[in-house]
């Protein structure tokens, strides 16, 4: 196996490893990393939480915790995203990595922030250490991409998910059931939630569904570093929300914020993340406010759910009417079956 197909198999790694801080590790991207020596694995970690060290500091630790650090100066790191090389509410990555003085360190994207990019792999050829960019880059920019969004515009990732009919609707007739979708579908939206800083819907939702908005019951474990996703529910007015709403008086209700007459979507998101550092707002709501977040080209992931039902009426997923001024369509779209749901999920790209 040539030196390429080795950086790529240990870099695979170490983006298996920060997908486990998806959700998590806001305002911070996750990244993975694993320290190899010779073909063989002697330290990995992953950024796990804000606040928290960083995966290349917990890759050491866990090396150093294996009693390999002497091993480290003959070794490879293997990183995500380029390493940090500014503090922040830790060290700079690029000390540690001096400090331990690796042989070469190989990492897949670049930082997206324009006044650090670029800035370790100075650093550390500075000091004699090789450095090798670019590995297995796609599949490191997509763990990253909400992240690059936060950082080129100020504000968080939005992900609409929607639970339809075959002919679009997203409610039923009074007298069925509400879901339209199955308890499978409804456990990966739990998942959806955990992946997500915040959850953003309607005061209508609110006023007819009373949802609590929490993660429940997902279809994969979640770190219980995790906490509830922010509840943000948007009003023309704030007395018109019922009192008694879950998301008012359950447990979290110290997590739910009610925006009224909101007049810019972009600022509101922009303030989202400026002042509560949420990088990823999940889309819960009807379909009029769906269309006003497509209609400001403000919906960057799509996740569709498609119950196989045709109500003949209730309300639209997406609200009807005049159509889109650029119009959105899913980029490279993966599709899932949850029973016998679909589910398409994918980037929103305008045009």
């Amino acid at each position: 196996m040539n030196t390429e197909d080795q950086d790529g198999r240990w870099m695979n790694m170490a983006v298996e490893l920060a997908a486990n801080g998806v959700g998590l590790t806001a305002p911070n991207p996750c990244v993975g990393a694993v320290i190899v020596h010779g073909n063989r694995v002697i330290g990995s970690g992953f950024h796990e939480k804000a606040g928290l060290p960083h995966a290349e500091r917990n890759a050491i630790a866990d090396g150093t915790a294996r009693g390999n650090a002497g091993l480290f100066a003959d070794s490879t790191l293997y990183v995500t995203l380029e390493p940090c090389s500014t503090a922040g509410k830790t060290p700079p990555c690029t000390e540690a990595i001096l400090e331990h003085h690796f042989k070469r360190v190989v990492y897949g994207s670049e930082d997206p922030n324009p006044r650090h990019r670029g800035a370790a792999a100075e650093i550390l050829q500075r000091a004699g250490i090789q450095v090798t960019q670019g590995i297995l880059e796609k599949e490191c920019d997509r763990l990253i991409r909400g992240f690059r969004l936060n950082m080129l515009e100020g504000r968080p990732w939005v992900v609409a998910k929607s639970a339809m009919s075959l002919d679009g609707r997203i409610s039923r007739s009074p007298e069925r059931s509400q879901w339209l979708t199955n308890e499978k579908s409804r456990a990966f939206v739990h998942t959806l939630r955990a992946e997500c800083d915040a959850i953003l819907t309607g005061g209508n939702t609110m006023r007819l569904d009373n949802p609590s908005l929490t993660i429940r019951t997902p279809d994969r474990s979640v770190s219980p570093l995790k906490e509830q996703p922010w509840r943000i529910v948007l009003t023309h007015d704030a007395a018109s929300i019922p009192a008694d709403s879950v998301c008012l008086t359950d447990e979290f209700r110290d997590r739910t914020l009610i925006v009224e007459n909101v007049s810019s979507y972009l600022e509101l998101l922009q303030n989202l993340y400026s002042d509560k550092k949420i990088g990823t707002i999940l889309l819960e709501a009807g379909g009029c406010l769906v269309k006003e977040f497509l209609k400001a080209a403000l919906v960057d992931e799509w996740v569709g759910f498609y119950a196989p039902i045709i109500t003949g009426g209730g309300a639209d997923g997406v609200e009807g009417g005049t159509f889109l001024e650029r119009e959105a369509y899913l980029d490279q779209p993966v599709v899932r079956t949850f029973g016998n749901d679909v589910c398409i999920r994918g980037d929103v790209r305008y045009r």
